[in-house]
């Protein structure tokens, strides 16, 4: 504003006193008028102080329009003073000085200026002296402007204050004709959903006269982060006129709630009705695609992104995406070739390479991507370490991971989180430093969690030391009494230890407290793209008999091979006959069995499991890839293993 400011420094120079000494000076500096004239005038001369504010970044340009304002005998009027207000608010002036005093020095301030007041209060967290505001704005007998709501509304929403927030619901209504209203309506629905009461947001939606799709998506959006896909459906499927925002948040709430089937296909749909794709959108649909870790589904997202213009080459969020979606589908290879197409990469961009590299064992190459990555004067973040920490445990850097462990503070400015300790805990437990990783959790700076004392417990089962198997077991017992998961670890490490009468106590507490495993199933696409699901113990496949049949050939083979059934990987106390059945009957065995029968021995058997996979279930796919000449590809809820000519990339630690 250089010449706002050579203009107008020398009029006034302190408007504060001009304010307060001179309101009338101005009258005299207008030249003798028709009224029409002077009313034109006024106009022209609102307009443009209303332009330089817009201009104005600092509160020393503000106040030389104010003088201006001043000069020209505007000094009562609401219209540029409450956008003077709105301006004042923006570049954070005090409310208590100099903005106060202007409004307290208009006779009969209008909605506008008041609602700018309590606007600028609220903005700056000020809610009670906002509320004292209204009051007096009421008690004079101005009738607040929907806007005056809104701006309630939305800071209720934001402190969370439902109290406040019905007191206003209820001034709309007493007002007369402002609950009906749908802006305000619209930020009403908001109001009650940030402050977790979506049943009310609900009947403000359902009583009110008019809505429009922001009324609509506002709801659906809210049921999505609710979990509840069913009600945000139907609501989507109610709205009269669909638009991409509608559109976009019904998929990304399946993506949001592990559904990517429906996410998918309601996207299919979406593209059926040439909706416009954006970026929202598509990261939405990818991360549906990186759930079901189908190829075929992740081919053609890729190329709706391509062809809507936000392939990797145009949109490193995008990007960034697609190198995630194709590392969680088993096919690293091409997140690398997606990754490498990326004309403009940043931080999140390399660490989805990183992590990719890492949960698909290869912690070589991301750790070559990371070196590159500072070598880019690219600043690392916290998720970049925790991918980085992941590769050195995978390969066994242990020396490494240390340093750059003790780098994150020191170099990058990142502190250490929960994520980075459980990576540190695996890294040296899988070195078989128990005694360090242990030391480490009880130095650690945050207090520690379920998954740091787990990674503690799986080390302790690969390294057999049940003394601080023991321990971290009690600690998860507490932290986390109803997963199964953690019992029958401590009850392998038990039994290879020959400790059967702490087998049988395990045992026993997990009769007591009625613990059952979360239902394991696996899926497998098929030759046509197809999504094959297995349940365990379910034979209701169309080829069942067949799988059956071709799954214990595989097992024979496997058993003249050496093979015996890990029965400590059933933690039912039950016969043995009955745990070999169970075995068999596992859902990652049934889907290999199918994959077998069903794609071409030149390619990858890729299956996804919903749960770890069992010991047994290890040994089977590591024997199966040695037998059968084929290379077996499976993601658990921890990582891939990719099984070959008898091994396992993971090195039998998971």
């Amino acid at each position: 504003m250089p010449t706002l400011s050579r203009r107008f420094s020398t009029t006034v120079s302190n408007p504060e006193l001009f304010l307060q000494w001179q309101p009338q000076r101005a009258a005299q500096v207008l030249s003798p008028l028709s009224p029409t004239q002077i009313q034109k005038q006024r106009k022209v001369l609102e307009s443009k102080l209303i332009s330089a504010l817009d201009c104005c970044t600092s509160v020393r340009q503000i106040k030389q329009v104010h003088a201006h304002l001043l000069l020209q005998g505007l000094d009562q009027c609401c219209l540029v003073l409450a956008k003077l207000i709105r301006t004042l608010t923006k570049v954070n002036a005090p409310m208590e000085t100099y903005t106060r005093l202007i409004f307290e020095q208009v006779r009969n301030p209008n909605p506008f200026l008041w609602t700018a007041m309590i606007r600028g209060y609220i903005l700056q967290g000020s809610i009670s002296e906002s509320v004292n505001l209204y009051s007096c704005m009421r008690s004079v007998g101005t009738r607040p402007l929907s806007f005056t709501f809104s701006v309630f509304f939305k800071a209720c929403g934001a402190a969370k204050d439902v109290s406040l927030g019905r007191q206003i619901h209820a001034q709309a209504i007493l007002v007369g004709g402002f609950a009906s209203d749908l802006y305000v309506g619209n930020t009403m629905i908001d109001m009650y959903v940030k402050c977790g009461y979506l049943e009310c947001g609900r009947k403000v939606f359902d009583e009110m006269p008019d809505r429009d799709v922001i009324s609509w998506t506002e709801l659906i959006v809210a049921y999505a982060k609710n979990g509840d896909m069913e009600s945000a459906w139907d609501l989507f499927v109610e709205l009269p006129v669909k638009d991409k925002v509608a559109w976009t948040a019904i998929v990304t709430g399946y993506a949001q709630n592990a559904r990517p089937r429906e996410a998918l296909e309601v996207f299919e749909r979406m593209q059926n009705e040439q909706v416009e794709t954006d970026v929202v959108t598509l990261v939405g649909v990818i991360s549906a695609c990186a759930q079901l870790g189908a190829s075929k589904y992740a081919n053609w997202v890729r190329d709706v992104a391509e062809s809507s213009g936000f392939g990797p080459c145009d949109d490193v969020v995008v990007g960034s995406a697609l190198v995630d979606m194709y590392s969680k589908c088993g096919s690293v290879d091409e997140a690398f070739k997606v990754f490498e197409g990326i004309k403009e990469k940043n931080v999140f961009s390399y660490s989805s390479m990183i992590f990719g590299f890492a949960m698909h064992g290869r912690g070589h190459a991301a750790i070559q991507l990371f070196h590159d990555m500072l070598k880019s004067e690219m600043r690392p973040n916290h998720v970049t370490f925790i991918g980085v920490l992941t590769a050195c445990s995978h390969v066994g850097l242990v020396e490494q991971g240390r340093q750059l462990f003790a780098a994150m503070g020191n170099h990058y400015g990142v502190a250490p989180s929960v994520e980075h300790y459980t990576c540190m805990v695996d890294l040296l437990g899988r070195a078989g430093h128990l005694e360090e990783a242990l030391e480490l959790i009880e130095t650690m700076s945050a207090e520690p969690n379920a998954c740091v004392w787990g990674a503690l417990l799986g080390a302790c089962r690969t390294h057999r030391n049940p003394d601080i198997a023991q321990l971290a077991a009690d600690h998860l017992f507490e932290l986390d009494p109803n997963n199964l998961g953690n019992y029958i670890l401590l009850c392998n490490i038990y039994t290879s230890a020959g400790m059967w009468d702490k087998v049988s106590r395990i045992r026993k507490l997990m009769r007591v407290k009625g613990l059952k495993k979360n239902a394991g199933y696996s899926w497998i696409e098929a030759k046509k793209g197809e999504i094959h699901e297995f349940f365990a113990g379910d034979m209701r496949h169309p080829m069942s008999t067949e799988i059956k049949q071709a799954l214990e050939d595989l097992l024979n083979r496997l058993k003249a091979n050496g093979y015996v059934p890990n029965l400590n990987s059933v933690a039912y106390d039950i016969h043995d006959d009955e745990k070999k059945h169970m075995l068999m009957n596992h859902s990652e065995k049934l889907a290999l069995a199918y994959g077998l029968l069903s794609t071409d021995v030149d390619c990858p058997i890729k299956i996804m499991k919903n749960l770890r996979i069992c010991e047994d279930c290890h040994e089977v796919m590591c024997g199966a890839s040695k037998i059968t000449g084929r290379e077996i590809i499976i993601r658990d809820n921890m990582r891939f293993h990719h099984f070959h000519s008898g091994s396992c990339s993971c090195g039998n630690f998971w």
